[in-house]
């Protein structure tokens, strides 16, 4: 693995360090006003209890059909119940969902899922696609401001035959339909622009120049916290006072929302 994309992978992990710690915040706040419960029963076999809220920590109590829980908190897809035996542990709502409630109906998470996505702000994704004729891969990270304007950043490398090309840019987006599944996107924005050639090309130079950009997609809310979406791209780069680039780029990619 060369040192690109070394420091591409690097970067992106930090990323999502960032923003994994963004949406916690976002939900010790949201957790901290008094919690709504509502008793449920259980019509699989079993439910298993863990003791915190992730897949990682160990199921400590289950909990049997027909039985009796109160759901108490929820942290991401996570609920917090407690057992009519007084057995507190969190449930992913998966399990949740084949439960029924007081009233006899099957229990429904649709409302909770919608506000997820309407209430998004903070996005990681990656995407592949061609830049020119050559292969390219981007990272992203977006945050929205309102609820039809985000900033975005973005880093991409693109590997041609005869040189490899690196980049950063950061834009400003807008989605006049964000409330929308399918939703349009439009970008302007500026950057970074260097390439390398191969080092057997003779009398071969990097190139350092400044980017700008410009961009229209679309977006499709797939299911859960997924995103796909699509987008195609100008990218101007300024190589010198009287010259400059102009290179197209089609990608296509998911990512995920907190």
């Amino acid at each position: 693995m060369n040192v690109r994309a070394c420091c591409l992978r690097l970067l992106f992990v930090a990323l999502t360090s960032l923003a994994v710690g963004q949406a916690a915040l976002a939900d010790e706040t949201s957790t901290s006003s008094p919690p709504t419960t509502e008793q449920v029963q259980i019509t699989d076999p079993y439910i298993e209890l863990h003791t915190g809220p992730g897949r990682g920590y160990p199921v400590f109590f289950v909990a049997a059909r027909e039985e009796w829980i109160t759901i108490e908190m929820r942290h991401t897809d996570w609920y917090r119940v407690r057992t009519a035996g007084g057995k507190v542990g969190w449930v992913n709502r998966r399990q949740l969902e084949t439960t029924i409630t007081a009233a006899g109906g099957a229990k429904t998470f649709r409302d909770v899922v919608l506000d997820d996505y309407l209430n998004r702000r903070v996005q990681l994704g990656a995407a592949i696609g061609r830049f020119k004729s050559e292969p390219m891969l981007k990272l992203w990270t977006s945050y929205r401001l309102s609820d039809t304007i985000s900033v975005e950043g973005t880093v991409g490398q693109v590997q041609g035959l005869y040189s490899g090309t690196d980049f950063w840019h950061l834009n400003l987006q807008i989605e006049p339909w964000s409330d929308k599944r399918l939703s349009p996107f439009f970008g302007v924005g500026f950057g970074k622009f260097k390439n390398y050639p191969n080092i057997s090309l003779v009398s071969a130079v990097d190139t350092n120049a400044k980017l700008a950009n410009a961009s229209v997609g679309l977006r499709y809310y797939l299911t859960e916290r997924f995103i796909i979406r699509a987008d195609y791209s100008i990218y101007t780069a300024y190589i010198a006072d009287t010259r400059s680039g102009e290179y197209r780029a089609v990608t296509a990619g998911l990512s995920f929302f907190f």
